[in-house]
């Protein structure tokens, strides 16, 4: 595109500083117009407003801003910034109608300042200029939406699919590798994680969908960091299952891991829990079962967030397998399961190595009103949480109460 014939140097430089120099009330305006009169950002995360919106509002001003100044349509770094935002208005489920209206409504927005700020002879210029720039915009934005839109559902997509079926089943694993165009590595880390909630999804004037998907695009983008490609994955807002590839499976990981899992934490604003096991690709289906027993018993026995191994947690794991023993475990603790303040007492005692002052403070209680809870629960149980012996037994049960608790949900 060529510039406009009619551009006056003068007069574009002039209606650029001015707009320039209204930057922070325009910005504002137009984001509260978005607020009132668009139900979707009305409920979109405070961290989405304060950033990625608020910094589309800046960028798109400062491009009319320079086309003023040029008499041009907005220069490719603007465009290919509005096709970029516009592609994770897609990837967070954003309409599309209400990603368009966006830009209408801050054309508007403009429109309705340069008629209060301008002679008559500018406004049209002005209006020109808009209109240039935002059939431009709309062009881009249309553009980067579809085109991550298709790219969810389509060939890339859809290869990583099959790949990841195929290794989780364990069927066909080469012949998928080659329909694909997949390179199996040596061997595979498998992480099996429990994805924390984030804050926004608890707030009732957010739409939580959207904050979910935010969580997991933050997973997924540093998960590829993290590795240099596209990751295998599949994620829900409350746990997941990534492949990441080692092309050295005898080297030590350990460092590695711990580092990842506080980069992976970082970036999805969350605590993340997981269960880790390392396989050549034709055992994932195996080494997706033990990452994920392995996660559950980290929850269980509430460790830090972070990535275990089984031989982190040996003895643990062996405590909540399924059969008579666990279900015995979990029978041990029926008569205190009707007093509710029983459990909780139990759990903060074994948990802060018997000292009952802690579970005073903690529970804004008297020191006198624990003891009496914990004879109540040796009398009721016949196992006295202050004895080493059955201290372990208690321990054990409340972890098969608990994964017997989750695996009947």
């Amino acid at each position: 595109m060529t510039a406009d014939s009619t551009h006056d140097p003068v007069v574009g430089d002039a209606l650029a500083e001015r707009m320039l120099a209204d930057l922070p009330r325009l910005k504002a305006e137009i984001t509260a117009r978005l607020m009132a009169e668009q139900p979707v950002y009305r409920r979109l995360p405070a961290e989405q407003l304060e950033h990625d919106v608020n910094r589309v509002t800046e960028q798109s001003l400062r491009g009319i801003a320079q086309s003023l100044r040029t008499g041009e349509p907005l220069a490719a770094p603007w465009r290919t910034f509005q096709r970029t935002s516009a592609a994770r208005r897609a990837e967070e489920g954003v309409p599309i109608e209400a990603v368009v209206d966006a830009y209408y409504l801050g054309a508007q927005v403009c429109v309705d300042f340069l008629s209060t700020e301008l002679p008559p002879d500018q406004v049209g210029l002005a209006y020109r200029a808009l209109l240039t720039g935002l059939r431009v915009t709309v062009a881009e934005v249309t553009a980067g939406y579809l085109e991550e839109r298709q790219a969810q559902i389509g060939e890339s997509g859809a290869a990583r699919h099959t790949m990841l079926a195929a290794l989780l089943t364990g069927t066909d694993i080469l012949t998928a590798a080659r329909h694909t165009g997949t390179a199996l590595p040596p061997a595979y880390l498998v992480l099996a994680l429990a994805i924390g909630t984030h804050r926004d999804e608890s707030r009732a004037d957010v739409d939580t969908a959207v904050a979910a998907r935010r969580k997991l695009r933050r997973i997924r983008a540093e998960l590829d960091r993290l590795i240099g490609r596209p990751v295998l994955a599949r994620l829900t807002a409350e746990e997941g299952l990534a492949l990441l590839p080692r092309t050295d499976p005898d080297a030590d990981f350990g460092s590695w891991l711990t580092g990842a899992m506080a980069d992976l934490s970082r970036a999805a604003q969350v605590p993340l829990t997981a269960g880790a096991a390392l396989c050549a690709p034709e055992q994932v289906p195996q080494a997706a079962r033990l990452a994920a027993e392995v996660r559950e018993t980290a929850v269980v026995f509430r460790r830090p967030p972070g990535a275990y191994l089984l031989e982190d947690l040996l003895i643990e794991h062996q405590l909540t397998r399924p059969g008579a023993a666990r279900d015995r475990l979990a029978a041990l603790l029926a008569p205190i399961a009707a007093h509710p303040d029983l459990l909780p007492t139990l759990r903060l005692y074994l948990q802060s190595n018997l000292n009952r002052r802690t579970v005073a403070a903690e529970q804004h209680v008297h020191p006198n009103t624990v003891d009496y809870r914990l004879r109540r629960i040796t009398t009721l149980t016949g196992l006295n949480p202050s004895d080493h012996a059955d201290g372990l037994r208690l321990t054990a049960a409340l972890a098969a109460l608990d994964i017997t608790a989750r695996a009947g949900r």
